[in-house]
């Protein structure tokens, strides 16, 4: 670091503020020009807002690099490095060092949509959304790249250089999946701002029919199953981090990314109903504007300090900015909604309530009641801590009270939904009930009578039959309508969004299952156990083998081998250098298809040959791990559906190019 005219001066930092300076630059002349093309057509306007949102993912590129760079260095000029990482970390944790903290985490989400944004100019189709989305894409970027510019500069330099960096939190170092999680969220998060700017496009134009909608589908998919990836691995990371042998706590960072997540769920359901009935079409506006505003909430709850969380940043000037920010869309988009109010008006109307349009419609209303009274439940404690001055808790037992009726409402829609046929039930269809309503009787009453006495687990399993008996029957029905079972692999070419959603809904019926037993089921107990002495827990010998101290530059780990039965299990206690008061549990786990043997280590006195650790039984796990997988494979099948014309829908009479009155166009959708 040199000095500049009495400031400090950092020069790898000045390069990174220059590029994002650049990346400001091109993105706010994107959105003057994207709005400006929207309004007069004019193609080389159109084409200027593209090739500025190219320089804009060039230069935001250039600065994520220039930081990831300063962190592989140790160039402890930048503050940003000298307090969130350390020259003894080994490589992968300087590199997941890049988001570990606000700044950072700030400039990937930055990067993240310049590339959702390049990728969008690069694709979408040439009509007359295509600038105003541009346009949208360009204002969220210009709020994300202006806070790395001022409250949540990564290359603010530093006026003493340290010899050495604090580090990051010992809990962001102590599992590779912190180099897969935050990603896959942000992947997720920020890939809703595509269906959200088509959104707004329509909306502006007038041209509120299936085209946005359609052009949106992949869009949605994708950030939708990353989503979902990226749930299933933070709570993979605390199954295997945290010691306590969960994986979902209610915590406030978790709903942070569920609300959203519901929202999107509700929408990928509901737009069927749109492309096929031509309904809804206010409701599906609404839903992904809430959806995408969601994002923002979750990120200001996790960066504003008014949550206490594992998974918080701290407080600090950001928190009010994102809520700004989130009132704003919030705004933007219904004021727009209530302005285009008599267009969205539905032609048609629900024919009967038992039809699949009724049970799409009805999931609709479970998915949003259940992302509000999680927000509610949420904000809770905030909301009595600014009334009354002091902060209760709401744990997982609140949630449950609503969360585990509505899911099992959840698995009954799921159920029915593929099995009715669009616009009103008839004989047939409650003829192809009789099968899987039977299974799933059958299978509560013999959960009850092999000792299942949590009704709502009875009740899950019972549901989960009936879901599996349901699918298979309709699978065997397309299979045989074809000439048999051998003919399957050509049916689900023909039909991957059918079939992808059936291997979707197979794998939240194998969640479910794992979700229920393991959160019914799981029992923990604490013993301390003297070197080669056994004890007997949950049926099994446990013995204490070896307590050993295991030291690298950044740690020092206490680690004992623990016998389980036939098992050898080594749980670790990690104290890192740049925080030794703060000690880590490592615990050691052993999947098995029908419980896993989880051991964590609590205490270890080598010297006295004595440890306490903590013996999990939870039944059922892994099936949420592979219950994930193939519900993110059913999500591939589905994408590879190609994008098909449909009907030739009328734009609404009297809307021109830019939303004014005009002759009116038609609009094709695809």
């Amino acid at each position: 670091m040199t000095d500049f005219l009495g400031l400090a001066f950092s020069p790898v930092g000045a390069a990174g503020t220059l590029a994002l300076m650049f990346a400001l630059a091109f993105c706010l002349y994107a959105l003057v020009s994207g709005v400006l093309a929207g309004r007069s057509g004019d193609a080389r306007l159109e084409q200027s807002t593209r090739m500025s949102l190219w320089a804009n993912f060039l230069f935001v590129s250039v600065a994520l690099g220039t930081l990831e760079y300063a962190i592989l260095s140790n160039d402890f000029t930048v503050r940003y490095v000298a307090e969130h990482s350390m020259s003894v970390s080994p490589t992968w944790v300087k590199v997941v060092t890049l988001w570990a903290a606000l700044e950072g985490s700030i400039l990937l989400w930055a990067w993240v949509l310049s590339l959702y944004a390049f990728l969008v100019s690069l694709t979408a189709r040439r009509d007359v959304l295509r600038p105003w989305v541009l346009a949208v894409m360009a204002l969220s970027l210009v709020f994300f790249i202006g806070l790395n510019l001022t409250v949540a500069s990564p290359f603010t330099p530093v006026v003493d250089v340290p010899q050495d960096g604090r580090g990051p939190n010992p809990l962001l170092q102590n599992h590779w999946m912190m180099a897969v999680h935050p990603v896959l969220m942000y992947i997720g998060f920020v890939g809703l701002s595509v269906p959200f700017a088509y959104a707004i496009a329509a909306m502006v134009t007038g041209r509120l029919g299936e085209s946005w909608l359609i052009q949106t589908r992949r869009w949605t998919m994708v950030a939708w199953a990353f989503l979902t990836a990226a749930i299933a691995a933070g709570g993979w990371w605390s199954y295997e981090i945290l010691g306590w042998g969960g994986y979902w706590a209610w915590d406030p960072v978790e709903n942070a990314s569920f609300i959203p997540w519901l929202l999107a769920t509700a929408f990928i359901h509901s737009v069927q109903i749109q492309e096929r009935r031509r309904m809804l079409k206010g409701w599906n506006l609404y839903l992904i504007i809430f959806g995408y505003a969601a994002t923002v909430l979750g990120t200001f709850l996790t960066r504003s300090g008014v949550v206490e969380s594992v998974h918080a940043f701290s407080n600090g000037p950001i928190g009010p900015i994102f809520l700004m920010f989130f009132t704003v869309l919030v705004v933007l988009g219904v004021g727009l909604a209530t302005w285009r109010l008599p267009a969205i008006r539905d032609p048609h109307s629900l024919d009967a309530t038992v039809s699949r349009e009724g049970a799409v419609l009805g999931g609709n209303v479970v998915f949003v009641l259940f992302a509000a009274l999680v927000i509610l439940a949420t904000l809770f404690p905030i909301l009595v801590e600014a009334v009354r001055g002091f902060r209760t808790v709401v744990g997982p037992s609140f949630y449950d009270v609503f969360a585990i009726p509505l899911g099992l409402a959840l698995l009954f829609l799921m159920g029915v939904g593929p099995m009715l046929p669009w616009r009103r039930a008839n004989q047939t269809f409650f003829q192809s009930l009789r099968l899987p309503v039977g299974a799933g009787l059958l299978t509560t009453v013999l959960a009850v009578v092999l000792g299942v006495r949590n009704p709502g687990l009875a009740l899950a399993l019972g549901l989960c039959a009936y879901n599996l008996v349901g699918l298979g029957q309709l699978t065997a029905q397309s299979a045989r309508a074809r000439g048999g079972l051998r003919h399957l692999p050509a049916l689900v070419r023909e039909h991957p969004r059918r079939y992808g959603a059936y291997l979707a809904h197979l794998g939240v019926i194998l969640m479910a299952v794992g979700i229920g037993f393991s959160g019914t089921y799981k029992a923990k107990q604490e013993v301390t156990l003297r070197l080669n002495e056994p004890q007997t827990i949950f049926g099994r010998p446990v013995i204490l083998t070896k307590l050993d101290t295991e030291r690298r530059p950044e740690r020092m780990s206490s680690v004992a081998t623990v016998q389980v039965g036939d098992e050898t299990l080594t749980p670790k206690m990690n104290t890192y250098v740049n925080q030794p008061q703060q000690a880590v549990a490592m615990p050691a786990v052993k999947y098995h298809l029908m419980g896993d043997t989880y051991v964590t280590l609590l205490k270890a006195v080598p010297e006295e040959k004595w440890a306490t650790v903590a013996v999990i039984d939870s039944p059922l796990v892994s099936w949420i791990w592979w219950g994930t997988a193939m519900l993110l494979l059913g999500t591939g099948v589905s994408l590879t559906a190609p994008v098909r014309e449909t009907a030739r829908v009328t734009a609404p009479a009297g809307s021109g190019r830019s939303g004014k009155p005009g002759k009116g166009r038609r609009e094709a959708t695809a």
